[in-house]
């Protein structure tokens, strides 16, 4: 639990620091594997963020593109990636006028993020400041390699349907003490829900 606290204050420090360097907002995907991020953190406009996921940008932002074919940070205004839907130009009408992109981690669970200014380009050394953030998210945000033998029982037995009381008898332990068994699970795996737990449980192979 202690370890998790930290973790949570660690990714809580990173964002509030980033949302500080970006007044017009960024969007973060920390160890985006098979196209899906698992932890996804976006404070941009809402329209824009509601336009870019209703067109599925995702698949032809320059950004992304530029972030699994590199590594570090680029100005958007340097960015040299088609952009045949107009993405960056339409970004620019919501007042993302300028912007850096930072892509960190392995092709296999990359980190990618871009982050914008209203009224001028991001100095060197806030580029370096966002890229040093980024760098700590990415490692404080890894997805674990293993779940506990107590913890992978409880959520088993609730992805197979059983509701709380069942799954705590069958274990043989209290209601309370099968409740403490997932709120673990969902501190180790960054997940809000038992739901969500056990969605990424099983994209990860834990269980």
């Amino acid at each position: 639990m202690h370890q998790r606290s930290t973790e949570s204050t660690s990714l809580d420090l990173g964002l509030s620091r980033l949302n500080k360097l970006a007044p017009a907002g960024y969007a973060l995907g920390l160890h985006i594997r098979f196209a899906s991020a698992h932890l996804m953190f976006q404070t941009y406009n809402r329209e824009w963020i509601e336009l870019y996921t209703s067109k599925g940008y995702m698949m032809c932002d320059p950004i992304v593109s530029w972030g699994f074919s590199s590594e570090g940070t680029v100005r958007w205004s340097a960015l040299d990636f088609p952009d045949p839907h107009d993405v960056m130009g339409q970004a620019r009408t919501f007042g993302l006028n300028y912007g850096v992109a930072v892509s960190h981690g392995p092709t296999s669970s990359r980190s990618i993020g871009g982050f914008a200014r209203f009224d001028r380009e991001f100095t060197d050394s806030e580029i370096d400041q966002i890229h040093e953030t980024v760098r700590l998210l990415h490692k404080e945000s890894t997805p674990p390699e293993d779940l506990t033998a107590a913890q992978r029982h409880a959520l088993r037995l609730i992805a197979n349907g059983s509701r709380h009381a069942e799954a705590a008898a069958l274990l043989g332990i209290s209601e309370s003490a099968l409740k403490a068994r997932l709120r673990s699970a969902r501190e180790r795996l960054f997940a809000r829900t038992t739901a969500e737990a056990i969605q990424r449980a099983q994209e990860y192979n834990l269980l």
